[in-house]
């Protein structure tokens, strides 16, 4: 008798079929995954494979490859990874193609990798620790390159010179003074990498048109003329911000120079006014303020332009650049309690300068002014006064004229507003022209030096001002950098914290303080 079963049963039933065929094992439409077959562009062997006129480094290849050779490639560049997938790789050769640059990890992940071949390429440098990560590397073939020895390829040198992988023989293509010159053989001396540069460090909200840099009782000050806003106006580094800050203003109604000079641990501040005289102030400490305790004789000095202070056998000295038609550049002697009248010099030459150097033992003055060439004054001990001593040049219109040392070889810097401006170099009897600066606009100039590398720059009223930098080889400045500041009037470098910090006083824009920055070329 035939059974008929409910339908929920048949229904059942079907459904356990269906998981049963379902299972793994169980049905033949299962398929294995696929195993990557060699590249069209590839020949591969069971452990190796071999691409010619390859348009990129391929995704994939056989497993267990453990050569991979690439010639005749398509590309010029590698990119950072291209062999990750290959972590088995143990040869890898990339020879006779036109690849130009690499990734700083080009390579990475390859772990395994003994021998590596980049020969026959155009390869003129290469990333900073490339090799770093390939820990077993035991052969480097690295020929036919046209390597630029310079500061990018100074970390190979020093690679190569610890290293125990073995590096057959690489030579420079260039520059010329390299060329030809078997890399191994250079030494990290060889390489001039560490460069530098100025970078906006602070800005201060004002015009100024003088600044002096000065250290008093453990700290570091700054004091700016400011005749727009009528202030002296004095900024103290603070040691944990790492900026300026604002300290104490004394009140000028035309302040033009502002010089600080410390004596017997005692701050006094000379400040040179245009109109209502000029004045010396003294720093007292309860309460803290400037008290006015002279005044500067307005007969002698009528229109102050810049304030220069000097030591003589023991005894403080400062000297006050006029410009007018009428007075005279004067020199004020520090007596007991005060400063009085020493010496007038250069009357009715309107001077815009006074310059203070030492040639020999003998302390000397120099005058720039705008109605002759600049001339020099020579202490008499005996006699306690500057006497006359001779005209330095022909050039007329010098605006200011400052002094450096190179090496025990004293050299002047002339600046004129229109004109080119002068380097002089010391020659035992007199200055001799040796270096001529477009400055066209110019009536700032500073020379000075951070750590081994001496500086000018020189101040522009129509163009950018230009740093240089000083050239032992040929003796010469050289331009280093343009920097954009409106009229500069003065400069001033302040070491503190271990920064380098180039202050330049503006007189139609804001007042600005650069930073000097190490740069390492070879870092890169």
């Amino acid at each position: 008798m035939l059974e008929i079963r409910p339908r929920w049963v048949r229904l059942a039933c079907l459904s356990v079929l269906c998981l049963f065929l379902c299972l793994p094992g169980q049905s033949d439409s299962r398929r294995a995954p696929k195993i990557p077959r060699c590249p069209a562009t590839c020949s591969c062997t069971k452990d190796s494979a071999f691409c010619v006129d390859t348009k990129a480094i391929p995704k994939s290849f056989p497993p267990g490859i453990i050569s991979l050779t690439m010639v005749n490639a398509a590309f010029t560049t590698i990119p950072e990874g291209a062999f990750s997938h290959l972590h088995l790789l143990q040869f890898l050769f990339i020879e006779n193609n036109d690849i130009q640059a690499l990734s700083k990890h080009t390579f990475r992940g390859l772990k395994s990798l003994t021998h590596l071949s980049l020969s026959n390429n155009n390869l003129q440098q290469l990333p900073r620790d490339l090799f770093k990560h390939l820990d077993i590397l035991t052969d480097l073939d690295l020929r036919g390159n046209s390597f630029r020895c310079d500061c990018k390829i100074k970390w190979l040198v020093d690679w190569m010179e610890k290293t125990n992988t073995s590096v057959p023989a690489i030579y420079c293509a260039s520059p010329f003074e390299f060329q030809g010159r078997r890399i191994r053989d250079l030494t990290p001396r060889d390489f001039n990498c560490i460069s530098a540069d100025f970078a906006v460090y602070e800005t201060f909200p004002f015009h100024s048109v003088s600044v002096e840099s000065y250290e008093f009782n453990g700290d570091q000050f700054v004091a700016f003329a400011q005749p727009d806003s009528g202030f002296c106006t004095l900024y103290i580094w603070d040691h944990v911000e790492m900026v300026f800050r604002r300290f104490h203003n004394i009140t000028s109604r035309s302040a033009v120079y502002c010089k600080p000079v410390v004596i017997n641990n005692t701050l006094y501040m000379v400040v040179a006014q245009l109109f209502g005289g000029s004045h010396i102030y003294k720093w007292e400490e309860d309460p803290q303020r400037f008290v006015k305790i002279q005044d500067i004789d307005t007969s002698r000095v009528r229109k102050p332009n810049f304030v220069e202070t000097f030591q003589l056998d023991g005894e403080w000295y400062f000297v006050v650049a006029d410009s007018s038609k009428a007075g005279s550049t004067s020199i004020y002697r520090w007596y007991s309690n005060g400063f009085y009248s020493h010496q007038s010099l250069h009357p009715w030459h309107r001077d815009t300068h006074v310059e203070f150097l030492d040639v020999g033992g003998k302390p000397h003055l120099i005058l720039s002014s705008a109605s002759q060439p600049p001339v020099v004054y020579q202490w008499n001990r005996s006699q306690k006064q500057f006497a006359f001593h001779s005209q330095i040049t022909e050039l007329a219109d010098v605006q200011m004229v400052k002094h450096f040392w190179v090496r025990k070889v004293l050299y002047l810097c002339l600046t004129r507003f229109i004109g080119d401006s002068k380097i002089l170099r010391w020659e035992g009897q007199r200055f001799v022209e040796i270096q001529t600066l477009p400055s066209r606009g110019s009536m700032a100039v500073y020379p000075f030096i951070v750590g081994l590398r001496q500086y000018l720059i020189l101040g522009s009223d129509f163009s950018f001002s230009r740093v240089y930098l000083w050239d032992d080889l040929t003796q010469r400045f050289q331009p280093f950098q343009e920097l954009n500041m409106r009229a500069p009037r003065g400069f001033s470098l302040v070491s503190v914290d271990n920064k380098d910090i180039l202050l330049a006083a503006s007189f139609k824009g804001n007042t600005l303080a650069y930073q000097h920055l190490v740069v390492d070329l070879s870092a890169k």
